[in-house]
């Protein structure tokens, strides 16, 4: 007979069953949490796997800058790729046609190499604004699942207390799946945030190792722009 009750407790108080179990306000808690993690897990995985491929063909473009016998045969690839580097380098070779174009054969040295700085480093700014979006996504849930969880806590336990008042019985096994359920809120804030807190620390280091390695890459190709300005001028 104790056998079977506490199979029944346990079965009672089963994740499901404590979910079926709680009240539709805790359940809408639980079911918002568990959204949030589906949606951080899906930002983690896609920031990652996109920040690898990014991080691979920065490499091999740099590759490609270093042995290429100019700057206009690197442009009809470059044009085709869909990475940073490679838009940074377009951004800089089309301010520079252009600028050339416009000043024929007088050449403002200081603004065209303000100009390109600024086109690079503009081009550069987009693509991490754009890397970093939905980071802001996981610091959210990172900051604010735990307290939704809590949310969700404080409102079962309440219910538990009302329906034990209720019932004017203080047995465990009374008290026990109320609390339970009521707990179970909070244990699903914390699985949706400390994901997410791990992911946004983590994505942002890579994110901000990728804008160091972009803005290396934008002050060499800066450099060798300077250089052919200063070959321009003497001619």
């Amino acid at each position: 007979m104790d056998t079977d009750i506490a199979l029944k407790t346990a079965a009672d108080l089963s994740p499901f069953a404590l979910f079926l179990q709680a009240d539709v306000v805790v359940k809408a808690v639980m079911l918002g949490l568990l959204l949030a993690s589906v949606w951080s897990w899906a930002i983690i995985l896609e920031r990652s796997r996109r920040l690898s491929r990014l991080n691979r063909e920065a490499a091999q473009f740099e590759d490609w800058f270093w042995k290429a016998d100019n700057l206009d045969a690197l442009y009809e690839p470059a044009s085709r790729a869909n990475h940073p580097s490679a838009r940074a380098f377009i951004a800089g070779l089309n301010e520079w046609r252009r600028s050339l174009a416009a000043k024929g054969g007088r050449i403002d040295r200081d603004g065209l190499r303000a100009r390109l700085a600024s086109a690079i480093n503009v081009s550069i700014g987009r693509d991490i604004d754009e890397l970093s979006d939905r980071l802001n996504a996981l610091a959210t849930i990172g900051s604010v699942a735990p307290f939704v969880g809590l949310f969700g806590t404080v409102w079962g336990i309440m219910r538990a207390f009302t329906g034990i008042a209720a019932s004017q019985n203080t047995a465990l096994a009374v008290v026990a799946p109320g609390i339970a359920e009521a707990l179970f809120a909070t244990a699903i804030g914390l699985f949706a945030a400390i994901p997410a807190v791990i992911g946004y620390n983590r994505l942002l280091h890579r994110v901000n190792r990728l804008e160091a390695r972009l803005g290396a890459f934008a002050e060499e190709y800066l450099n060798l722009l300077s250089r052919q300005i200063d070959g321009l001028e003497r001619n």
